[in-house]
């Protein structure tokens, strides 16, 4: 499938702080757009509809399932998620850069599709880390912050099929690596002479 924007797909477990980074990545470069996942999981404080995700009952989750609208889906601590083909395909047709917020289930149909995305996987600094931000959330009992950590353990095991690692222990470092590799993938030399290719026509 060819197209002329970057694919990046930036997967972490929960509590890593994948949304703060990606949120700075969206303010810091707005050459890049996100994709707004679908999701049948309640909205959490905070949260917009249509801006953080599209919150969506589980009938018409399903429906659009069936109906194919999905480039990738997963259900991740009992609440689907989904992300919409027709819009990331027209984004990047367009050659806007694009940014999936996904778990690594869902990273891996995308690459299934889209071999060229761009993986980038945030690891905590620690797992004592990791679950002193999940009770700093003061949103899920303790049983639930047991089994995430539990699935975090899952999902961090596959951190080796992706082509980037961030640790996001200090949040300035963290954000600063990720528009490094969003800036090195822009320049690359493919992406350049496709860019810019009037340009090169005029100097060559």
């Amino acid at each position: 499938m060819t197209t002329s924007g970057n694919l990046f797909i930036v997967t972490a477990p929960s509590g890593a702080g994948k949304t703060s980074l990606v949120r700075a990545l969206l303010a810091a470069d707005s050459a890049v757009r996100l994709s707004v996942s679908y999701t049948t999981r309640p909205m959490r404080p905070g949260e917009v509809g249509g801006v953080d995700y599209h919150f969506v009952t589980e009938d018409y989750f399903l429906r659009m399932l069936e109906e194919g609208d999905f480039l990738e889906s997963a259900e991740v601590h009992g609440a689907r998620y989904g992300t919409s083909q027709t819009w990331v395909e027209s984004e990047l047709h367009g050659g806007h850069d694009m940014v999936l917020e996904i778990d690594w289930q869902g990273a891996a149909q995308v690459r299934s599709l889209y071999p060229h995305a761009i993986g980038i996987f945030i690891l905590p600094p620690s797992m004592e880390a990791l679950e002193q931000r999940l009770r700093k959330r003061a949103q899920d009992s303790d049983e639930v912050i047991a089994r995430r950590l539990a699935v975090a353990r899952e999902e961090m095991s596959h951190v080796s099929e992706f082509d980037y690692v961030i640790i996001n222990d200090q949040f300035e470092v963290a954000i600063h690596d990720l528009l490094a590799i969003v800036r090195s993938q822009r320049l690359r030399g493919d992406k350049q002479l496709a860019r810019h290719r009037d340009l090169l026509q005029k100097i060559i």
